[in-house]
Formats: structure tokens, C-alpha cells, sequence
């Protein structure tokens, strides 16, 4: 994978890449349309998808922009060639295309931390609610979209919004037009956190550093999360019965002699 991030370089392709000790960066690089993810954006997202679950040394995953503004959904040229004919199939290729990469970002086996500046709209809010957890600045306006356009939420942005939350705020965002900024959109569950652009960096790199330091426990730990909270989340009686068994493989993994506060060996 490539490790070069310049984003100033128009050799560069649209989707940059880099794994390093065991954190995986997925970088949206077509600043001059505010990262709106073109088809083959997509193709290259879910490349990088596929790197991720079939490296089992790849604890976390960061997707993140270049430029000053997270992403604007899917390119506009995508969506206008689907208005033409929407129910042709290179139609439905093309918008199922971009809309699928953010089921890809969704099950990752790892955890997916989005860092989120400037804004995202539409399907970039997919992309955003996509990440297991969203990190904004005080200013980064979070905004359904679809509605400005005219246009039906696709992608299954109603779901994702729900989930995040709920009816109300889903409604007021989707239907009403309310965008969420902030410590706002902190508030209502739409975001882990807003942290300053200058200290999100770090935040971010200590947050992905603990779930790469043990990447196999670490993808047991999403297995089980996504199997018990859902949608649909199981009882708790079934969620103790899903954890049991790999607790008890992390406990033989450990050791008796681990356990000790004098260190290995010592009783």
C-alpha cells in the first residue's frame, strides 16, 4: 500500500492508502469537488476493504480527507448519468457502486474511526455514519442533504441516522432540512467527539493505537460487539452466552501465570 499522502501531487490517485503498526488509513484525495467519491474512488475503497479483513495485523482504520472539506456524498456526474435512466442497470451499477462502499466501512472486522472535518453531506454522511466512531471539530457541519436536492435519501441513510439518533433528530434532519454542528451534533449521538482540528490528530492516533496493540483480540471484541448490539440487539442472556467462549479463548490466550501482580512465573 502507498504511504504517500501529498496531497498536492496530481499524480496521485483519488484514494491514498497506508498501513502503519497496525493502523490501516484509508485518505479521500479529490479535494477540488470536496472528496465526492467518484466510481472509481469506490473501486479503490473497496480494494483497501479487502486488504483490511484478510490482514490479520490490522488492529484500526482511519478514513480521513485531504482538503478542507470531509466529502460531499457521491460525485455529481454519477448521479446526474443515473437521472437519465435510473432504473438502467449501469444506473443501478453506478449509485450501488458508491452506496455499497459504506457497507463495506460498516463491517469492517476492525474498528473505523472517521475523522471528520469541514462538513459532510448526503452520502458523505454515510460514509461518516458508516465509522464505528466519528471525530468532528466545534465547526463541522454534519448535514443530511438529499432533501436540498430534491431528492429521496439513498444508501440507506434513514437507517444509519436512525440508529444513530433516532426518530425525531432523523426526521428533523432528513425531511426538515436541520443540520447538526458540533458539540451538537456531539449531544445527540451523531459524533464521538469534537476536538479541536490542531489536537484531532492525536486524539485520533490513541484511540487507533489501542485497538492495533492486539489486533486479534481486538477483531473478537467487534465480532461479538456486532453480533449483540446489532441491529437487532439480542438479549442479555444470548449476549453472555456470544461472550463466554471468546473470553474464555482471551483467558487461555493469557495464562495463569499473567495474572500475577509480582509478573509472569511469580505466584
Amino acid at each position: 500500500m502507498s504511504d504517500d499522502n501529498d496531497p498536492g501531487s496530481d499524480a496521485l490517485p483519488p484514494v491514498l492508502t497506508d498501513v502503519t503498526d497496525g493502523v490501516a488509513t484509508l485518505t479521500l484525495n479529490n479535494p477540488r469537488r470536496k472528496n465526492a467519491i467518484t466510481l472509481e474512488m469506490a473501486q479503490l475503497i473497496t480494494d483497501f476493504c479487502d486488504r483490511v479483513e484478510s490482514d490479520g495485523q490490522i488492529g484500526a482504520v482511519i478514513v480521513r480527507a485531504n482538503g478542507e472539506y470531509f466529502c460531499s456524498g457521491a460525485d455529481t456526474r454519477t448521479l446526474a448519468a443515473a437521472s437519465s435512466d435510473p432504473a438502467s442497470p449501469d444506473a443501478v451499477a453506478g449509485v450501488s457502486a458508491v452506496y455499497g462502499v459504506f457497507v463495506r466501512i460498516g463491517n469492517l472486522p476492525v474498528p473505523t474511526i472517521a475523522r471528520v472535518v469541514g462538513g459532510a453531506v448526503g452520502a458523505g454522511l454515510n460514509l461518516a455514519m458508516a465509522a464505528d466512531i466519528t471525530v468532528i471539530t466545534p465547526d463541522t457541519v454534519l448535514d443530511s442533504g438529499f432533501l436540498a436536492r430534491s431528492i429521496h435519501p439513498g444508501g440507506g441513510h434513514l437507517s444509519l441516522l436512525g440508529k444513530a439518533v433516532g426518530w425525531s433528530t432523523t426526521i428533523a434532519m432528513a425531511a426538515c432540512g436541520q443540520a447538526l454542528t458540533g458539540q451538537e451534533a456531539v449531544d445527540r449521538g451523531l459524533a464521538h467527539a469534537a476536538v479541536a482540528e490542531d489536537a484531532m490528530d492525536s486524539y485520533i492516533a490513541t484511540l487507533a493505537a489501542a485497538a492495533a496493540k492486539d489486533p486479534e483480540l481486538t477483531r473478537r471484541v467487534m465480532n461479538s460487539a456486532r453480533l449483540e448490539l446489532g441491529p437487532p440487539a439480542v438479549s442479555w442472556s444470548s449476549a453472555l452466552e456470544i461472550e463466554r467462549g471468546v473470553q474464555m479463548w482471551s483467558m487461555s490466550r493469557k495464562g495463569q501465570s499473567s495474572w500475577s501482580s509480582r509478573g509472569p512465573g511469580k505466584s
